[in-house]
């Protein structure tokens, strides 16, 4: 997908500068570091504004920022005509996102149009809907200036093949295999008691940083770290057969229940660097592991990655066990904690709700379009 932006109209720019200085009030008023308070989160909610401040780098000038987004961001829609040849994104596959944020964004219509306006001149982004997996990341680069103004919004955001985390968005990875979350996800997650796993990961051999972390721990613990390629064992009981002779459906619920019994879910670049195990990992109360060299988290912006997840450098995968093993329970809990607050924003939701994943995704726009960093 790609935005661009314009100032044809000085309104649209006194409107951005007047965001920019309400969330400067909401910063300084409450700081980088102290707990929100009740009248600067969103209504609704019951949360630990300790929790929040570490979670999210400042709480109370996200919750402006993003109440600023839904009062005055509108975005213009370019459409092509039929048949849509270029952004006709999936929606039941690994790049589920991409369809469905199109798909999204195409069918705000009056009277909840919501962030879309049919009025150029009042639009903040200018939103061109082409699949980046049919014609590629660098698409865009064939005009120099659209590639200039431009804001990119991938899943592989790798920064080491060009991906410009202060111009362009990272967007989650999501693998939605008939269109919807798994039901397996949908439950509650079991707590760390439960979870006699202390880390899972079952995959293919794609890409040089699997292949390193199957080299160095396929089938050497399974009884406490259980790595799989494509020989997951069945969770059923009754059936020792590999997950490659059983039925899809089966192999699924295979992987998940494996992840509920896991207190870390490794979460390793594939062929690209982004992988959808990490919103698995998520909905499934199960700590998220990034094994990645130059991944631009998703939500980066606003999120502290390291209050809900755990970071390790390929370099480190033969040090894997021992790296884990030395995070106290406590710490353990404490990401946990973090997981569950932030599972709304990796959630996809029809039609979207406030703070879901369609809309955490326009935020990162938004933020680009104000040119603003929430930590300062």
């Amino acid at each position: 997908q790609q935005a661009a932006f314009t100032s044809r109209r000085p309104s649209v720019e006194r409107e951005l500068d007047a965001a920019r200085a309400a969330i400067r009030r909401a910063a300084r008023r409450h700081g980088n570091n102290t707990s929100s308070t009740p009248g600067t989160w969103f209504r609704g909610d019951d949360v630990d504004y300790a929790l929040l401040a570490r979670v999210y780098r400042n709480p109370a000038a996200f919750h402006r920022s993003y109440v600023e987004m839904e009062r005055r961001f509108k975005v213009y829609v370019y459409e092509e005509g039929e048949p849509p040849i270029l952004h006709a994104g999936p929606c039941k596959n690994i790049y589920t996102i991409e369809g469905r944020f199109i798909e999204q964004l195409e069918f705000l219509a009056p009277p909840a149009a919501g962030v879309r306006t049919w009025d150029a001149d009042r639009a903040h982004a200018f939103f061109l809907p082409f699949s980046v997996v049919q014609m590629g990341p660098d698409a865009s680069k064939g005009d120099p200036e659209l590639y200039a103004n431009g804001i990119r919004a991938l899943c592989n955001a790798n920064t080491s093949e060009g991906f410009r985390p202060g111009k362009d968005v990272s967007i989650p990875e999501i693998n939605l295999y008939d269109g919807d979350t798994p039901r397996q996800l949908l439950g509650p997650s079991p707590g760390l008691s439960a979870r006699p796993y202390l880390a899972f990961f079952a995959g293919g051999r794609h890409g040089h940083v699997r292949d390193l972390l199957l080299r160095h721990w396929k089938g050497r613990d399974p009884a406490t770290f259980p790595v799989y390629e494509y020989d997951l064992p069945s969770t059923t009981g009754g059936n020792n057969s590999s997950s490659r002779n059983r039925r899809g459906r089966d192999r699924q619920s295979d992987y998940f229940a494996y992840m509920h019994r896991s207190r870390f879910c490794l979460c390793p670049s594939g062929h690209e660097v982004a992988s959808p195990r990490v919103v698995e990992a998520i909905h499934a109360g199960c700590v998220p592991v990034l094994v990645s060299d130059g991944y631009a988290l998703p939500f980066a912006d606003v999120l502290r990655w390291e209050s809900f997840s755990v970071s390790v450098p390929v370099a480190d995968i033969p040090r894997l066990k021992e790296v884990l093993e030395g995070i106290p329970t406590a710490e353990v809990e404490r990401l946990r904690d973090g997981v569950r607050l932030v599972k709304r924003h990796f959630t996809l939701r029809q039609p979207p709700e406030r703070l879901d994943m369609f809309h955490m995704i326009l935020h990162s726009v938004w933020l680009r379009r104000l040119n603003f960093r929430l930590d300062h």
